[in-house]
């Protein structure tokens, strides 16, 4: 359990101790900002490699490094459907979405909604932003706290303080450039020390690869399509509606939960918005799904490794799937190669959406609200204290995840509370030419948030068969066709839209 004891040595200190003082440098270094474009954009100039290391770097995170060898290792790979589906959505993000935000100079991507249809819609997509990312943040969050703690052998608590404390220091300081270099830092620590925990557990292996292969697929972890039932079969439409890996439906879901996830969630595009040209960001965009396979693939290998090295060792099971992979870094792994699975946990960690929480914030909700007029400087000075606010809340959110599991379904089911309505809007605006009123869009989101709220916590308690997988696509039909209905019927007149859209 969580806070008992720990096998690291110095060398894997050191090795930790040497990354976090990479990431604060990274943070004193670029503390000088002039304004808000300094600090939510990097005035554009950003490099667009940079900036896709940083999109997977936060893509990634501690869920996957954590939760998808956990996956793998209790399940099977099944999860690959959703990544086929999220890198078809890649592409739909990068040519529908992204042209619209430069075309109208964005700084958050929810000021679109405001050119597009107005201020109320602008702003309630603002906060369904701050819910979704701070509940989805805080699932990632806790996860990374839980295996440093297993690791360092300290108390869970003191370890999501320490690392929003750091999260704090580092993006108050050096804003969105400081994130983005720290990204590039992440990438490249969870691809290199992913890629060596697996040589090394292959090793470690009775049998190798190949005895891999035959323990892990004999108990079916190494399945990746799950074919789901016939149409004509008797429970053909019981398991569609409560079966959320049968293939399709996967993978439908994985293309259009992604289009949410990237499309309407700043915390990742804002990565996409720092490079200079709508092309560039198109690009950056575009080549993710490349780095994205190369980390499933470690750590999906991971966890069919990991059951097999277990299945060999019983003596060494854990008592529960999330904590598989950092009990092997604790038990079996040997000094600096442990430390370095360490740290990139610990960076994982740290990577959090304070930066775009304050972007929002000041953005879309204190500058045109509360405080319209101020100068640069003050809007500068509060989005520092808001990213330290928004840190505060962030920790008591992942201190309060702690106490369930399931790690990495459960941040897809939050999501799917509010990522519907959040796309709904955002398609209603990118692919239609009807002048939605404003608060239609705004009672149509509110109103599928609470439906799909219901929905999941219906299916939670066992009261309804209920799929999770289905909440973003009912969310998004359900917000266009309820927006769309409470407006008036009347085409919208090139120029006639809130502020000219």
């Amino acid at each position: 359990m969580p806070g008992t004891s720990s096998a690291l040595t110095w060398p894997d200190y050191a090795v930790l101790a040497g990354a976090l003082a990479v990431l604060l440098a990274i943070g004193l270094g670029l503390r000088e900002q002039r304004d808000t474009v300094d600090f939510f954009l990097a005035r554009r100039r950003v490099p667009w490699w940079a900036a896709c290391l940083s999109f997977l770097a936060t893509e990634i995170s501690a869920v996957t490094i954590i939760s998808v060898p956990a996956t793998a290792y209790s399940e099977n790979w099944e999860y690959v459907q959703f990544f086929v589906g999220s890198s078809l959505a890649k592409l739909v993000v990068a040519f529908l979405f992204i042209p619209a935000f430069y075309r109208h100079k964005v700084t958050t991507i929810y000021e679109f909604l405001a050119h597009r249809f107005g201020q109320a819609t602008q702003v309630t997509a603002s906060i369904f932003f701050f819910v979704t990312r701070l509940a989805g943040s805080g699932v990632r969050l806790m996860a990374a706290a839980l295996a440093v703690s297993i690791l360092l052998g300290w108390p869970l608590a003191p370890t999501i303080a320490v690392f929003t404390a750091v999260s704090i220091l580092y993006i108050a300081m050096g804003g969105v450039k400081a994130v983005i270099w720290t990204n590039v830092l992440q990438a490249l620590l969870f691809l290199g020390a992913g890629a060596a925990t697996l040589a090394f557990l292959v090793l470690q292996v009775d049998g190798g690869v190949a005895a891999i292969v035959e323990v892990a697929g004999a108990a079916g972890r190494l399945d990746v399509v799950n074919w789901g039932p016939a149409p004509g079969d008797p429970d053909f439409w019981r398991r569609v509606l409560t079966e959320p890996n049968i293939w399709w439906l996967a993978v439908l879901n994985g293309l259009i939960g992604s289009v949410a996830a990237f499309g309407t969630d700043h915390d990742l595009m804002q990565r996409l918005l720092t490079v200079d040209t709508r092309r560039a960001s198109q690009r950056t965009l575009a080549l993710t799904p490349l780095g994205t396979a190369a980390t499933l693939a470690i750590y999906l290998g991971l966890g069919a490794a990991l059951y097999t090295f277990y299945a060999q060792r019983p003596e060494l099971a854990v008592s529960r799937p999330d904590e598989i992979l950092p009990h092997f870094v604790q038990q079996a792994m040997p000094a600096v190669l442990r430390g370095l699975m360490l740290t990139a946990i610990v960076l994982a960690s740290i990577d959090s959406p304070l930066g775009s929480l304050a972007a929002s914030f000041v953005t879309d909700v204190y500058r045109p609200l509360l405080a319209p007029g101020r100068t640069e400087a003050h809007y500068l000075s509060l989005s520092r204290a808001s990213v330290v606010v928004f840190g505060v809340v962030l920790g008591l959110i992942a201190y309060g995840f702690s106490f369930g599991s399931g790690i990495l379904w459960l941040a897809f089911k939050i999501a799917g509370v509010t990522f519907g309505s959040l796309l709904g809007v955002f398609l209603l605006g990118l692919l239609t030419r009807r002048a939605v009123e404003d608060r239609a869009n705004v009672v149509a989101m509110v109103a599928m948030a609470a439906v799909n709220l219901a929905l999941l916590l219906l299916s939670e308690w066992g009261v309804l068969t209920f799929a999770w997988s289905w909440l973003v696509m009912l969310g998004t039909a359900g917000t266009m066709l309820l927006a769309v209905a409470l407006s008036r019927r009347r085409p919208l007149v090139p120029g006639s839209g809130p502020r000219g859209a």
